[in-house]
């Protein structure tokens, strides 16, 4: 497994969903794995969201979606990143994300889903694989 150490990680909760545990909880984890997180709070804008990344320079973007409008939020989030030169920010989402959604958002160029069945072992393993 390579190392979450050094990594510039964005975490954010966009749209209207107004709880945010979950995304805390990943926050703190990245940040105890060695990983230099921001937390941007909760109810932001993807325009906000993509600025914030890329004003942080950062190596990762996790958007926290609870609300079941991950389609529309992760689709406006990449199309933002790409209008501000983000395309080289890597994404990943958590949240509740139906299964039947996974080939949609990654057809958009997210790397990694995770749910909240998932481990919070498995989740950092996989985004220090991602990283």
């Amino acid at each position: 497994m390579s190392s979450l150490k050094g990594k510039k990680i964005v975490i954010a909760k966009p749209g209207l969903d107004g709880h945010d545990a979950g995304a805390k909880v990943i926050a703190l984890s990245l940040r105890d794995a060695g990983a230099d997180v921001v937390y941007t709070g909760l109810r932001k804008t993807p325009e906000h969201i993509a600025r914030v990344a890329i004003d942080e320079d950062a190596d990762a973007l996790g958007l926290s979606i609870l609300s079941g409008s991950h389609r529309e939020l992760v689709a406006a989030t990449f199309e933002q990143l790409h209008k501000m030169g983000g395309d080289d920010i890597k994404v990943f989402v958590g949240g509740t994300i139906p299964r039947h959604d996974n080939d949609y958002l990654k057809s958009l160029g997210v790397k990694a889903i995770f749910t909240s069945e998932m481990k919070l072992d498995d989740v950092l393993a996989e985004l220090a694989k991602q990283l």
